[in-house]
């Protein structure tokens, strides 16, 4: 194969492959992105050892060769830990090839972070991630460089070192100079906001991390926060952008006889229940057979997952329903709405609408099956005293961020809060929508907070616990959260 096929071959060209370039042949063995007719990064053999090749096609593949580069040509004069750049070239009109030092058995943070997210919040292993990843990015901002895609992904852990990788993000102001304050407020705004919103309140003691190693600059704390929430909100927008997009991350097929969206790592492990999920349904273990909806538990490739069913109860119910994006879709926005702010809540991980000539018609919702407690039955053994106290500050953190992303549930019984790993999840989100003005926002969380205390007895000490706990008025969104 040449590049010019391979720029042709869409997404998961059939491995092993030969791809031959003017550098010699290439044995493709792996794929580890793809971005079709675009990029491909591969673990392949070439001259008898490992290499990882990263192939640029299509109409920019001479700019992004340029610029890949470039990126690692700086790393490499400032002395940066990053892997070798062993041979490269571009031809006209085919497109480019790096090829790098393959770091076998190699483990990014942001893997490492994902293996941890079920700890406390900043956990002591969580601080010794993230104090590894400023301590990194504090070395690359005293040479005068940044990495405009910084994140966990892109600093990899191989045989006791941290690597720099992805060049095409890197850039330089002054090389070999510290960065400017400016500049660095603005790439650690980028890195703050990929995290989890929950860690903003702890910024500033992280900050500590980075200043051990780079203390070139004193970092305002507001300017950096004000940095985080515009980059977090433009973030936020893109991926949103992407839920009903076939790219990267989601498989969608899209007809007049359906809507399908996967996650597309999760694509040939759901593959088959797709295609039959009313009958996974109905053999599941029922968690709910109503009317509007059908909740059941199913075990597919040894997870156990759930299915909800949004059911067309009549004629004059599907007239309403079938011109508006139905319940499954909404509960798969805001299901990812909320995995991206870090307000947990079962994954979703696929969605289908079911269609005639276009028009909606029964829908299904596929998430991962939370086990975790619900509310009612966790605080039942403290009606007349107070609950252990790591629970009421997961609590006091769920309101938190439920009021700086101005969401509102909807409905706040007592089962739709699950406590799994140290915090509450949010289940049921056919009604959750994040509001765009503080005013709507004020009244909807007015009626959450009630029906939440609903949930308990006026006259018990637990109901009085909690309406003395939680804010009776929705908070305003302020640079460092909410007050």
């Amino acid at each position: 194969m040449t590049l010019i096929e391979l720029a042709q071959a869409g997404r998961s060209p059939a491995l092993p492959l030969t791809l031959i370039l003017p550098a010699g042949e290439l044995r493709l063995m792996q794929w580890l992105r793809v971005l079709p007719g675009q990029r491909y990064v591969a673990r392949v053999e070439w001259q008898g050892r490992q290499v990882l090749a990263k192939l640029l096609v299509g109409a920019k593949a001479e700019r992004h060769f340029a610029r890949e580069k470039a990126g690692a040509v700086l790393l490499a004069e400032q002395e940066m830990t990053t892997p070798a750049l062993l041979a490269d070239g571009f031809a006209a009109g085919q497109g480019g090839w790096l090829l790098f030092d393959y770091l076998d058995g190699a483990e990014s943070l942001y893997q490492a972070w994902r293996e941890l997210e079920s700890q406390p919040m900043l956990s002591d292993a969580q601080r010794g991630v993230l104090g590894e990843a400023l301590g990194a990015i504090a070395q690359l901002h005293a040479k005068g460089l940044w990495q405009s895609d910084l994140h966990l992904e892109n600093l990899m852990r191989h045989q006791g070192q941290l690597y720099l990788i992805d060049g095409g993000g890197i850039q330089a102001q002054v090389s070999g100079q510290p960065l400017a304050r400016a500049k660095v407020l603005e790439n650690l705004g980028v890195f703050f906001a990929q995290l989890p919103a929950s860690l903003d309140s702890s910024i500033e003691e992280l900050l500590v991390q980075y200043l051990l190693v780079n203390g070139e600059h004193s970092l305002p704390l507001e300017s950096l926060l004000r940095e985080i929430s515009k980059v977090r909100q433009w973030r936020l927008r893109d991926y949103l952008s992407k839920l009903g997009r076939d790219c990267s991350l989601f498989s969608v097929i899209r007809g007049p006889r359906q809507l399908r969206v996967v996650r597309r790592e999760n694509e040939p492990a759901l593959s088959d229940l797709l295609a039959a999920l009313d009958l996974a349904v109905e053999q599941g273990r029922a968690l709910k057979r109503g009317g509007s909806s059908t909740v059941a538990v199913t075990e597919q490739s040894g997870r156990q997952l759930v299915i909800k069913r949004y059911n067309i109860k009549g004629f004059m119910h599907w007239l309403r329903r079938c011109w508006r994006p139905s319940r499954a879709w909404h509960s798969w926005v805001e299901g990812n709405r909320l995995e991206f702010l870090g307000i947990a809540t079962p994954r979703p991980l696929a969605m289908l609408e079911l269609r005639w000539l276009g028009l909606r018609r029964r829908s299904f919702l596929i998430t991962e099956y939370t086990a975790g407690e619900d509310i009612l039955s966790r605080l039942a053994p403290y009606l007349a005293s107070s609950p252990p106290e790591p629970e009421l500050v997961a609590l006091d953190q769920l309101f938190d961020l439920l009021c700086r992303e101005r969401i509102s549930h909807g409905d706040l019984k007592g089962t739709n809060l699950l406590w799994e790993r140290g915090r509450w999840a949010l289940i049921d989100l056919d009604a959750a929508r994040q509001h765009s003005n503080d005013a709507g926002f004020a009244r909807a969380y007015a009626r959450d907070r009630a029906r939440f205390l609903r949930n308990w007895p006026v006259d018990s000490a637990l109901y009085r616990l909690l309406d003395e706990r939680i804010p009776k008025s929705s908070c305003k969104r302020q640079a460092a959260g909410c007050t």
